[in-house]
């Protein structure tokens, strides 16, 4: 076996003889030692699939501690109403892959919930496109302002919040009026419905999610949102079109904002005004618990759909030990993402190092 250097190959000062590790190959330089890489793939592991790994831990705890924890009933609680925040975080993730920040989903949900109860007595059509309607065009006039106005998102999301909270408390006389939703309606099924034993919302969202992940990881959008997030200016000299691409994207978190309250108020038949207090943060954690970087560019559907679940998870065994106060659960759901966060960071430093 004859190995070339940087002579060519006919060349008659060729070295014969089997390649040895200490010599460079072609003028080359040896490979990377197998310590940093592998330490690379743990990390990528680690960051990409570690909510996969602590949910599974956390479920299998939860089912060895508690005999309810694994019961039909309970399973199929815990997952309708993962559903709801489920669709809010898939909006939600979209809008972080760009680096961005919706504050608004939360009062969108509960305006679209009590939108659809409200538009209900005029039909389950009435019911489904209004909130749609109204909390795309309120997402998308948030895109709008930040990609062509180049305003904060933190900034515009925060005045949508207001605005939806307060479009919502003239829709119900200040909160004093509540729309119920005929349990014998098309609409109501969305939401209290089954097929093969399991919620409608749980399949809903099941099949958002699959067409979501297929838009980001395989669709030239998605391929958009990505650079977007990586870096806006560099995109945009590679022809992107950022703005385009970021009204779409708060487009579509106002929409799934809007599905999400339309079902939630399906499944309870009634419009429920003080709902969606705090989701927008509940999202937000899911997604970034997920792997989802909040400075954008990295993340994946499928890791917020995990860190949705692990939440849940979390709520449900705090409410199954039923000693510890509902507080309890903000309280760890906050910790539990303040140690994602550090872990996020500390991993993405220790790739960038190897």
């Amino acid at each position: 076996m004859t190995v070339g250097t940087t002579h060519g190959p006919h060349s008659p000062h060729r070295p014969r003889g089997p390649r040895t590790p200490e010599r460079p190959v072609d003028g080359g330089t040896d490979p990377d030692p197998p310590g940093p890489a592998r330490a690379e793939r743990v990390s990528a592991f680690a960051q990409q699939h570690g909510a996969l790994v602590t949910l599974v831990v956390a479920v299998l705890a939860a089912w060895l501690s508690f005999d309810t924890f694994m019961t039909t009933d309970n399973m199929q609680n815990m997952a309708v109403s993962s559903a709801f925040l489920a669709v809010v975080a898939l909006g939600t993730t979209f809008v972080i892959v760009t680096g961005g920040i919706d504050l608004s989903v939360g009062s969108l949900f509960a305006l679209g919930g009590v939108l659809a109860a409200w538009g209900s007595r005029y039909g389950s059509a009435v019911a489904l496109l209004l909130p749609l309607a109204v909390c795309g065009l309120v997402g998308f006039v948030n895109g709008l302002l930040i990609s062509r106005s180049r305003l904060a998102p933190f900034i515009v999301t925060l005045a949508a919040m207001l605005g939806a909270r307060g479009i919502l408390l003239a829709v119900t006389d200040e909160g004093s009026r509540t729309y119920l939703v005929d349990e014998d309606s098309f609409f109501a099924t969305l939401g209290q419905g089954k097929v093969l034993g399991v919620g409608a919302p749980v399949w809903i969202t099941v099949g958002l999610f699959v067409a979501g992940a297929v838009v980001l990881r395989r669709s030239r959008f998605g391929q958009y949102v990505y650079a977007v997030g990586g870096n806006e200016d560099a995109a945009a000299l590679m022809g992107v079109p950022v703005a385009r691409t970021k009204t779409a994207v708060y487009t579509l978190s106002g929409l799934c904002a809007g599905l999400a309250g339309a079902l939630n108020a399906a499944w309870l038949v009634s419009g429920v005004t003080i709902l969606g207090s705090g989701m927008e943060l509940e999202a937000i954690s899911a997604v970034v618990i997920g792997g989802t970087l909040l400075s954008g560019g990295f993340g994946f559907l499928s890791g917020s759909l995990v860190g949705v679940l692990l939440l849940k998870v979390i709520q449900n065994v705090i409410n199954q030990i039923g000693s510890l106060d509902s507080a309890y659960q903000q309280v760890v759901s906050g910790g539990f993402l303040a140690v994602v966060v550090v872990a996020q960071t500390w991993l993405g430093r220790r790739r960038r190092v190897l």
